[in-house]
């Protein structure tokens, strides 16, 4: 996903000025404490000039010229320069401070409202999302968003010092200030040019940097697979592609930017030249003094930094107002839609489950699934039968809530599965997949992720999930801590973790996406028949094994996306397309 640049500079700094507008504003108090800070660190550096003018006028030149030190004079001109100094440093760290306040402030703000969303959005949203752009967005462009702020007082602060110097500058010397009032355009337009200069470079840098953290997930992601077939000189010739892209966009930021920088700190070197010789003239006509001289000279070697920053600040506004349309896109997706039900839910036991004339499709392809229509009794064991491809994982998804059906209706309890509220639907519903993920922790805290369980009731699932004959192998037994995605167990154990995890909600409607499929066929009848001996829960199971599906109460024949036919085993079997579909796979497993 890339961001459309606006290339009409006008147009990208008026944005940039209403966004970071829209950002303090948000933050008025540490913003306010922070450009305080600034405007007093101006006024005082022009204080500094003018008191090191005073100090050479009635303390150096004095003491050179008449080989005698006044004690008042020295003290007087200690103290100022003791006050100018401590005024500076105060300022300083408010400003700092609070500036870098103010930024950490907005960015929380972004990620909590980034972290809101992404809990909120359909599963579909995700699919159309690379997860090296989601991460990016979280990272980088709320990172990018708030680096204005960090110079936007120092900024304002530098406004106020241009003023404060030309006003210091008038009372010295006129003639001076002319002199002034041709090099301050020059700073501020040698801003406005660079600001228009860099804006396609630094959108270029925020795309790429979304790119390439997409390459790089990917490639580790897939770690597995990129080594068993070989792929890595593949995958490391594509993350150089994208990361050379970033590079040269970078390259040309860094050359842009240091052209800038020389010449952003040339003039002002230039300016105290030009100052020196014209102010030799006045000093000569007499219309200045030393002092004066001495006045001018520093106020111009000072005004450097501040010009920078601004600089700085204006360098920052491209980055900001592309993060920001990069996160609007984001914070601005629908959430997952929730339909109003007058129908109470069951309040207690196995759940009834409906569905009727569902249809869903993913973007851009045919449907996967039309006019899908079964009932589920309330404890009923079901098996879910058909080809690969036929929709059955989409059928689960759209039964545990993750994704809304196109057309249809899901009734779960008797209530519309999408009037459920997300707490009680993830309490009532468990959804388990084939493919288990498991986090880089404990096997206890696999199971029991938010520590909300007691021991026993931990030690229940696991036995019917049939994890005590490797359990007791391991060296810290439920303490043992599995690696990242549960790496160091195998297929089948990470599946009976997975299914413990969810049988310790006790779930009312509980669905198994192959979820056995690793696991010993004996094993798996023993974890069949503690579901229906220990838990009181309506289940529906994905399944491909004929030892699986003969446990089942009956059976779902899903093909062509829709319900090809229902009921026992046996009577299946006189379904050509079913008795082909469970013999093909009893074959094969032979």
């Amino acid at each position: 996903m890339t961001a459309e640049v606006n290339t009409d500079e006008r147009s990208l700094t008026g944005q940039g000025l209403r966004l970071i507008r829209q950002l303090v504003t948000a933050h008025p108090l540490t913003f306010s404490i922070s450009l305080t800070g600034a405007l007093v660190y101006a006024l005082a550096s022009v204080l500094t000039t003018e008191v090191l003018g005073a100090v050479t006028d009635n303390v150096i030149l004095p003491t050179f010229d008449g080989g005698e030190l006044s004690g008042d004079a020295l003290r007087s001109g200690a103290l100022m320069l003791v006050g100018v100094i401590l005024l500076r440093a105060a300022s300083v760290v408010a400003r700092r401070y609070f500036a870098g306040m103010t930024s950490e402030r907005v960015q929380a703000s972004f990620h909590r409202r980034l972290l809101d969303k992404y809990l909120s959005v359909p599963l579909a949203w995700y699919q159309q999302r690379q997860t090296g752009q989601l991460l990016a967005h979280v990272d980088n462009d709320v990172e990018k968003l708030a680096e204005p702020l960090h110079p936007l007082p120092l900024s304002i602060g530098a406004v106020g010092m241009a003023v404060f110097s030309a006003v210091s500058l008038f009372l010295v010397d006129v003639v001076l200030a002319a002199v002034a009032f041709v090099i301050f355009p020059m700073l501020f337009g040698l801003n406005r040019t660079y600001s228009k200069i860099i804006e396609e470079p630094s959108a270029a840098v925020q795309a790429g940097v979304g790119s390439t953290s997409a390459v790089a997930h990917e490639s580790f992601d897939g770690a597995l697979i990129v080594k068993t077939l070989g792929r890595a000189e593949h995958e490391s010739r594509r993350f150089a592609v994208a990361a050379n892209g970033l590079r040269s966009h970078q390259i040309r930021v860094g050359n842009i930017r240091a052209i800038f920088e020389a010449t952003l700190d040339s003039i002002p070197s230039l300016g105290v030249v030009l100052m020196i010789v014209v102010g030799a003239y006045r000093l000569d006509a007499g219309a200045i003094t030393r002092g004066d001289l001495v006045q001018v000279a520093v106020l111009f070697t000072i005004l450097g930094f501040p010009m920078r920053v601004f600089g700085y600040f204006l360098e920052g506004i491209p980055p900001a107002v592309v993060s920001h349309r990069r996160l609007d896109d984001v914070l601005s997706s629908p959430v997952q839609s929730k339909l109003s039900s007058s129908t109470a839910v069951q309040s207690a036991g196995p759940l009834t489950v409906r569905v009727a004339g569902v249809g869903f499709g993913y973007a851009d392809q045919p449907p996967v699934l039309a006019d899908v229509s079964f009932d589920l009794s309330a404890g009923e064991v079901v098996a879910l039968v058909g080809s690969t491809g036929s929709g059955k994982s989409t059928l689960a998804m759209l039964l545990a809530g993750l994704v809304p059906p196109d057309s249809g209706t899901v009734e779960i309890g008797g209530q519309l599965l999408s009037g459920w509220p997300a707490a009680q639907r993830t309490e009532a519903i468990a959804l388990v997949f084939q493919e288990s993920f498991l986090f880089g922790a404990s096997v206890g805290s696999n199971i029991d992720m938010d520590s909300s369980v007691s021991h026993e009731e931990v030690a229940d699932a696991a036995a019917v999930a049939q994890i005590g004959d490797f359990l007791s192998g391991l060296p810290m037994g439920y303490d043992t801590v599995v690696g990242e995605r549960g790496v160091t167990l195998s297929g089948g154990q990470r599946q009976r973790v997975a299914l413990a995890r969810a049988l310790v909600r006790k779930p009312r409607f509980l669905i198994l996406d192959d979820a056995t499929s690793a696991v010993d066929p004996k094993v798996e009848q023993r974890i069949l028949d503690g579901l229906r001996a220990e838990l009181s829960t309506t289940t529906l199971i994905v399944a491909q094994r004929l030892a699986t599906i003969m446990l089942a109460d009956r059976v779902l024949y899903l093909a062509d996306g829709h319900i090809a036919a229902a009921g026992t085993h046996e009577q299946l079997l006189e379904v050509a397309g079913y008795r082909d579909l469970v013999t093909a796979y009893e074959a094969a497993a032979l």
